[in-house]
């Protein structure tokens, strides 16, 4: 197996798991107020107040954070078969041609989700506008890993491009 494609599998491996991380943390939108702070997930809502002990519940989420997590879903099943491909592609070489193409479209289920998620900024629990937070919100530490996901999975891709030229 070649070293760019070792690299690449790598990389898309490490989007994959900052991809299901980001979605099992419930810190996607994080509201850091002196009386409590309350974060929001994809999967679930936490809330602290005054010091006492967290508690969390399953969220009631807009339809643009539904479709946001089936994105993320489909996004991380077509990384892991592209890993699992690209494992393949040790004893079946044209395997490397399919994980790319699957690649490009996890990428593309990425990318669409993080269009797609600030629209719910409007929801209750938040009180913004689509793509605005109000001042004393920001996003959390599952967002920056989604997009580390995103990141991984571009640079992947360039890797598994350079060594998946036609010719």
């Amino acid at each position: 197996m070649d070293k760019l494609t070792v690299i690449s599998g790598y990389l898309f491996l490490a989007a994959d798991i900052f991809a299901i991380a980001s979605i099992a943390n419930p810190d996607w939108i994080n509201t850091g107020e002196p009386a409590g702070s309350l974060t929001v997930g994809l999967v679930l809502q936490c809330q602290t107040i005054h010091g006492r002990k967290r508690i969390c519940i399953p969220p009631q989420l807009p339809g643009e954070w539904i479709t946001t997590f089936f994105f993320i879903l489909l996004g991380i099943i077509s990384l892991s078969v592209t890993c699992s491909l690209l494992v393949m592609s040790h004893w079946h070489h044209e395997a490397i041609r399919f994980a790319r193409w699957i690649a490009f479209t996890g990428m593309v289920l990425f990318c669409t989700a993080a269009l797609i998620f600030p629209m719910g900024f409007y929801i209750r629990e938040i009180g913004g506008q689509p793509y605005k937070l109000p001042n004393n919100t920001a996003v959390g530490s599952s967002y920056v890993l989604f997009i580390l996901a995103i990141f991984f999975t571009i640079v992947g891709l360039l890797f598994a491009g350079k060594f998946c030229l036609p010719g």
